[in-house]
């Protein structure tokens, strides 16, 4: 299914959806995974542990954010898939950074983790029937549609890959 076959486009996480072009949910999770964000590697490298304001995620946090969120979005995807009705909480994102110690790990084990969590989605996603992607249900207080939540995913990426790029690279 594609993007244009959301019925309802959920408050809030439009603004990641809309960065996403109109093609099926598969390829827009292929075209944002690892090989996307690996193409800035140098510039990931460069900034290292550098943020833009106190109390700012570095690249790693962002990335550790990344495969955090996505494990917890296909959840929620998986829920409304199988028709579970549980209102699913929302969850503190600087609390689980915080907790997380990305900057401990490496780049490339941080992208090897993301390439791993994609895929799964990915398997996820193509194991959904249309009827399955139309279903919705409650996560952060928001009605969302299981195809709405993969192009949320891929959004997310490009959300974030957009910051580093408006904040972070003007300091190298």
């Amino acid at each position: 299914m594609k993007k244009s076959d959301i019925i309802t486009m959920p408050e809030y996480f439009d603004r990641y959806i809309n960065l996403v072009g109109d093609f099926s949910v598969i390829d827009a999770l292929q075209q944002y995974d690892v090989h996307w964000l690996q193409k800035e590697k140098d510039s990931f490298t460069r900034l290292g542990d550098t943020v833009y304001a106190p109390g700012k995620w570095t690249v790693k946090d962002i990335l550790q954010h990344l495969i955090d969120t996505e494990r917890i979005f296909t959840y929620r995807a998986l829920c409304f898939a199988r028709n579970d009705s549980t209102i699913q909480p929302g969850f503190d994102e600087d609390k689980y950074a915080a907790d997380a110690s990305a900057t401990t790990r490496t780049l490339d084990d941080l992208f090897e983790e993301f390439q791993l969590v994609r895929n799964s989605t990915i398997a996820l996603y193509k194991s959904f029937s249309d009827d399955m992607m139309k279903r919705d249900g409650i996560a952060f207080q928001k009605r969302i549609s299981v195809l709405a939540i993969g192009f949320l995913s891929a959004g997310h990426v490009i959300h974030h890959l957009n910051v580093l790029k408006e904040r972070y690279y003007p300091l190298l």
